[in-house]
């Protein structure tokens, strides 16, 4: 949990040097407590001071970074039970997990090709995992190579035998996969693996006591780049525990301070999308499926879009210059603002409309035309401003502009602004057709 400005300044040389750009050292230690500062930039803090600060500060749930380049992630970091509180900080990952007995290359590429298009933003999975299924360490590891020579996602390693793990490790060890798992009879040895390749670790108990026991083992031994499992397979009780495990977290209860994993394994892949569903909502770091369809992959890549947006910061899209259906210098302009609803609404009939044109989303911090209107983002200044700024009447010849109809009012000033035509178009996207047709078309 964060310190107080109070109990900030407490730890603090009270100086009052300003040198950290703030008034006061309590005007500093409010900004840190608000998150706007950062303890480097006091110049005169002790180091027991910043280790205690640095302590106490630190979010229940650790960060855990998972592979590198450019499909690496990261889980954890988490300071909430609900996301309305603040929000939850990092997606969960999703892993399609591969057996070493079926064909590893065939279904990677199939993995691969799980990339969605959803309200203008690409979503993926995360993660390829590998299950040592055969026992066999070198039928393992040739599979891991496979793996790893065919997709660039950070693979999850799944095998109790170290022996395996060993040599999976040597051959995918530098990319810093997820290594699964220690638990009671190999702990030791899974730790020093672990340790020698700085990869994640998974700690896995049999119930909660047992998981927390071993975690204190593990970070006795001195690592503590951890992710937790708590044994459970039974939906009921892996929902229990997910939550229990981040209650926990939350009060600082130091073994349970770790991201989870989670197991969606289900004969039936649309329960296996349920459960791998309700396990993003219900705090997984990460969820391993079995199925590679993307009819079932999108619902669950989905939900994971709504539950980690900012509940405080709408979806927007870029303030750019979007065609639709390739337009020339003929083609309208129409205005709407960046709030991804709005343009994808106004894009959507656009098209069924069947009229190339150019959309112009003004930058109004990704709220509505009409709330954007009464804060004072959806201006004729700003307006004006985005159409100059993009030069798209430098893009048609006719010198007119297009703007929804519930702010007509906005008009006659964009109008002198711009020196340009503004036309009020419908108050509803739905209109976009019946408006080309009788404004445009006969224009």
């Amino acid at each position: 949990m964060g310190l107080t400005g109070l109990e900030i300044f407490k730890q603090l040389p009270k100086k009052n040097c300003k040198e950290c750009g703030q008034p006061t050292c309590l005007a500093f230690a409010m900004q840190l407590a608000a998150g706007k500062a950062s303890l480097d930039a006091c110049p005169y803090v002790s180091d027991a001071a910043r280790e205690a600060l640095d302590a106490a500060s630190a979010p229940p749930v650790a960060l855990v970074k998972i592979g590198v380049g450019e499909k690496a992630f990261q889980i954890g970091n988490e300071t909430v039970l609900f996301r309305h509180d603040k929000r939850f900080e990092h997606p969960t990952g999703i892993a399609i997990q591969v057996s070493d007995n079926e064909d590893v290359k065939a279904k990677v590429d199939q993995i691969n090709k799980l990339v969605f298009d959803r309200v203008g933003q690409v979503h993926e999975v995360n993660m390829v995992a590998v299950s040592n299924d055969s026992g066999d360490a070198a039928k393992f590891a040739d599979a891991v190579k496979t793996a790893q020579d065919n997709t660039s996602y950070p693979l999850l390693l799944i095998s109790s035998d170290t022996g395996a793990m060993e040599k999976a490790l040597e051959i995918a060890g530098a990319n810093k996969p997820v290594v699964y798992a220690a638990d009671a009879n190999n702990y030791e040895a899974m730790v020093a693996l672990a340790k020698k390749y700085e990869a994640p670790l998974v700690v896995k108990g049999s119930d909660l006591n047992s998981l927390a026991e071993l975690v204190e083992k593990v970070a006795g031994l001195g690592y503590k780049n951890l992710i937790l499992d708590s044994g459970a397979r039974e939906f009921s009780k892996v929902v229990a525990d997910q939550t229990q495990i981040r209650r926990q977290a939350l009060k600082l209860f130091r073994p349970f301070g770790y991201p989870t994993i989670a197991f969606a394994n289900n004969d039936d892949p649309i329960m296996e999308s349920v459960n791998a569903s309700t396990y993003v909502a219900k705090y997984a770091g990460i969820v391993v499926m079995t199925s590679a369809a993307p009819e079932h992959i999108l619902p669950v890549i989905t939900l994971r879009l709504n539950v980690y947006t900012d509940p405080q910061k709408p979806i927007a899209v870029e303030s750019k210059i979007y065609e639709i259906l390739n337009p020339g210098p003929d083609a309208p302009v129409l205005i709407t603002t960046n709030f991804s609803l709005s343009y994808f609404c106004v894009a959507g009939d656009t098209e069924a409309s069947r009229v190339p044109a150019y959309i112009i989303p003004v930058d109004t911090d990704g709220i509505s035309v009409l709330t954007a209107w009464a804060a004072g983002k959806f201006t004729p200044e700003t307006i004006a401003d985005t159409v100059k700024k993009l030069g798209i009447l430098e893009k048609v010849n006719h010198n007119s502009i297009i703007i929804p109809g519930g702010v007509a009012v906005l008009s006659g000033k964009t109008a002198e602004l711009l020196g340009a035509e503004v036309i009020v178009g419908p108050r509803e996207s739905a209109g976009i057709p019946s408006f080309f047709k009788q404004r445009w078309l006969n224009k």
